[in-house]
């Protein structure tokens, strides 16, 4: 539908329609975001994990919460998977879950904030109080015209947060605050004029607000303390003590305890497709990770390559409809370089040729060095490529698979939309390869042409 309007309408028509969309659907639900404390949470990557853990987080103070993210919704003590496969929810239907929250006697909101959803003026209307920003890099730079343009599409939510009515509750005014990710080099371009305070938090010896030190990194955990309080959250990687460190900036802001807020972090077990392990009793480690592109890529690498393993297999594809056309072959390569196998399959094609992206990724990991029918595989029906994944695994291999995490649909050609859930493919594949292994003396296929 946007496409479409964006071909016919002249733009000045385009933005006056979503602006006035924004303002029928807020008044629609009685401008519910002037009733909650609003965190928008925007960035590259990490938005999802942030905007979770700051959710949680935030239970810190003694009220309930709620948040909107990729991966799933929540609500007070209600959580489901998103599944509109969008990351910033339309209009409407971001302003029901914000009226609900309040039903539902939250006082804290956390929005994922996406750059198309702010040219789409999904961003107005909802009156934010603190902007987080987690990091920049290319991405959706076809659909934004380049880089400067993406980078000023995520810049215009701190703009309309420190031009927004500051809120009075029980009396006390809430501030305008930007939350930033200090070790990035396009986070000073966050702090625009009109807030009330910038905090910065980083996970490095720099100056800060909010300095996680003392950083500890296990297989399946991360430790640190901020301000000698011990953090610990049951989830692995580097990536994500930066992601916390947000989520405590934020609860620095209102002035929860920190004793408080460890306690809350301490108790999340992790994000569906965020670096999810499926365990089926495999003798072999499977990891559903969403990492759609080359920076998130690189740091789900960082967080695998400190993890025991023996061989790295890494199942992948990546995404169709015009989204980032360059990135597919560096993907492939990434693939190449750091996985002893690199099984390339389908993803959502939408428009696109399949058989093409696929090439394209598979060129990528060729350049590394991967040759076709050994050590690289093209597996176009997804399914069947997991299932070839768990057939080559043997004990002590780690299988990644990337591009889709717990996401709830395929996308392919004229809006066709088929039910998906990597994990339950994932469990299904093991479930069969173990029952195969059974009935033949546990041996695993060798690597074939499929």
């Amino acid at each position: 539908m946007t496409f479409r309007l964006k071909r016919l309408m002249p733009s000045p028509l385009l933005l006056a329609y979503h602006w006035m969309l924004s303002w029928i659907a807020a008044s629609w639900y009685g401008h519910p975001s002037n009733e909650l404390v609003v965190v928008g949470v925007t960035g590259t990557n990490g938005k999802t994990t942030t905007a979770y853990l700051t959710a949680r987080a935030l239970e810190a103070s003694g009220f309930p919460t709620g948040c909107t993210t990729t991966a799933l919704f929540k609500i007070a003590d209600r959580e489901w998977l998103n599944e509109t496969k969008m990351t910033m929810l339309g209009r409407f239907l971001l302003q029901k879950r914000l009226r609900e929250m309040v039903r539902a006697g939250c006082a804290y909101a956390v929005i994922e904030v996406s750059s198309q959803g702010i040219l789409q003026y999904r961003h107005r209307q909802v009156n934010v109080d603190i902007a987080v920003f987690t990091n920049l890099t290319p991405e959706h730079i076809e659909a934004h015209g380049g880089f400067e343009a993406y980078k000023q599409a995520k810049i215009e939510l701190f703009r309309h947060v420190a031009a927004s009515p500051r809120k009075v509750f029980n009396g006390r005014t809430i501030p305008k605050v930007a939350v930033l990710n200090a070790q990035d080099p396009h986070a000073e371009a966050f702090a625009v004029s009109g807030f009330d305070r910038v905090m910065r938090y980083r996970t490095d010896a720099g100056p800060g607000d909010v300095v996680a030190k003392d950083i500890r990194l296990e297989p399946t955990s991360i430790a640190f303390t901020v301000d000698s309080v011990a953090m610990r959250l049951a989830v692995p990687g580097k990536v994500n003590v930066e992601n916390a460190m947000a989520a405590i900036a934020v609860c620095r802001a209102f002035d929860i305890p920190l004793a408080s807020v460890s306690e809350r972090l301490a108790l999340v077990r992790g994000i569906p497709g965020r670096f999810e392990r499926i365990d089926e009793g495999q003798p072999w480690t499977v990891i559903v990770d969403y990492a759609p592109e080359p920076a998130s890529l690189g740091k789900l690498y960082e967080t695998v390559e400190a993890m025991p393993k023996r061989r790295l297999i890494h199942l992948l594809g990546s995404c169709g409809g015009g989204r980032d056309v360059a990135r597919r072959p560096i993907l492939g390569k990434m693939a190449g370089d750091h996985a002893d196998l690199v099984i390339v399959t389908d993803e959502d094609p939408y428009d696109d040729d399949p058989n093409e992206i696929m090439e394209q990724v598979a060129a990528g990991a060729r350049e590394a060095g991967k040759q076709d029918g050994t050590s690289l595989l093209i597996i176009p029906e997804r399914a069947e490529a997991i299932r070839e994944a768990m057939r080559q695994a043997q004990e002590g291999d780690m299988i990644l698979l990337t591009g889709k995490g717990c996401e709830q649909a395929i996308m392919g050609p004229n809006g066709m939309c088929t039910p998906w859930d990597e994990r339950d493919v994932a469990r299904a594949a093991i479930q069969a390869e173990l029952e195969e292994r059974e009935s033949t003396d546990g041996q695993a296929v060798p690597i074939s042409v499929p």
